[in-house]
Parts: C-alpha cells; sequence; structure tokens
C-alpha cells in the first residue's frame, strides 16, 4: 500500500476526490497525511475522516527556505512514498523538492509544457486556443518544468470563461492523479525523470 502525504493551500477538492478513489476496493495507496500552509478549509477531508492533519504556517518562518525545511520535517513524520502537491500555492524551495524528489508530483491545469504557472487556465483563454487540458508532472526546481507523467486534452467552447474552463479540466485532472497514483503503486509508472521525460513536448497540433 502505497503511503501518500497531500499538501493543499485551498479547499481540497483534488485532495477530497483523491480520498474517494482510496476507499475503492483493491485501489493501492492510502493518504496517511495532509498539510498546509496555512489553515485551509481542505484540512477537514482528512480530519473527517481522522487522517492526520498539519499545518506549516508560511507566515511563521523567516523566509522561504526555513518555511520549506520545516515542512519537510512534518512531511517526514508520516514516512510517506509519495507527496502530491494538489493546490499548493507556494513554491517549494530547491531543498525541500531535492528531500522528496523523485518522490513529488503535482497537477496542473494545462497541456504542459504549454501555459505553466498559476493562471494556466486564464493563460489558455487569453491565448485564444481551441484545447489546452491538464497535466501530471514530477517537481522539480522550476515553474512546471518537470517530466510528464500524464496528461489529456480538453477543449476551449467558444462561449468559456476561466470558471466554466476550470470545471470541465478539474474532472480529468482528478483522473489523471488517480491514474498516476495507481501507477506508481503497482510499478507501472516509475518515478524516472528521463523516462517520462519523452512526453514533455509541444504538441505541434494545437491552433488558434
Amino acid at each position: 500500500m502505497l503511503r501518500v502525504v497531500v499538501l493543499i493551500s485551498g479547499g481540497g477538492s483534488n485532495l477530497a476526490a483523491l480520498l474517494g478513489e482510496c476507499d475503492a476496493p483493491g485501489f493501492p495507496a492510502e493518504v496517511v497525511a495532509v498539510g498546509a500552509d496555512r489553515d485551509a478549509v481542505g484540512l477537514d477531508h482528512a480530519r473527517a475522516r481522522g487522517i492526520p492533519a498539519f499545518v506549516v504556517p508560511f507566515a511563521a518562518h523567516p523566509d522561504r527556505e526555513s518555511w520549506g525545511d520545516a515542512l519537510v520535517a512534518a512531511v517526514a513524520v508520516h514516512e510517506p512514498d509519495l507527496v502530491v502537491l494538489s493546490g499548493l500555492m507556494r513554491l517549494l524551495p530547491p531543498r525541500a523538492v531535492d528531500a522528496f524528489a523523485p518522490r513529488l508530483i503535482n497537477t496542473h491545469p494545462a497541456y504542459l509544457p504549454e501555459f505553466p504557472g498559476a493562471h494556466g487556465v486564464r493563460d489558455a483563454l487569453a491565448a485564444g486556443v481551441t484545447e489546452t487540458g491538464a497535466s501530471v508532472i514530477l517537481v522539480d526546481t522550476g515553474v512546471d518544468t518537470g517530466a510528464i507523467l500524464a496528461q489529456e486534452r480538453v477543449p476551449v467552447l467558444p462561449d468559456d470563461d476561466e470558471a466554466t474552463l476550470h470545471d470541465r479540466i478539474k474532472p480529468v485532472e482528478r483522473r489523471l492523479l488517480a491514474d498516476v497514483v495507481r501507477g506508481i503503486a503497482d510499478g507501472t509508472i516509475a518515478l524516472d525523470p528521463i523516462a517520462a521525460s519523452s512526453h514533455a513536448q509541444p504538441d505541434p497540433d494545437l491552433t488558434t
């Protein structure tokens, strides 16, 4: 059984979906703790199930590096096999990435390497593309530059705004995350940046 720690900043909708997957008979992973950089509402998903929840407040530390060190220490208590960034809205400092890698993954609401960063859905709309997507990646020290483990296209409809487009991306993002966690647990997905990097290419068929 793969031991997973999930890190969040907000409502934890992807976390809730992953917890639901973990409830399914035969799912080969369990969420053993949920952490956040603030007193996030999403921590209630863990508390309601009796899963340990912890907060490492960013504001309580003098800089990002010391916050990252404290986060690593808090996560390590739970001895995870995998750490999932699920809406954690802070970049991990390099020391923290190095401490977790390659057992560190993230979801992103775009077809990376297109539209990295915090506003992937908004940026896709601003670019006028007809397709965007969702991705699950290994985390490295860049901004959404890690090797791609899974991704899928999502069409952009003519009347889409940021909310409607994001609402259609989220179910794909959640399904991909569950598939990747399952694949890591059963050995069909290797946490190997070199093997995964062959997927990290722009889609030549993207149209505007």
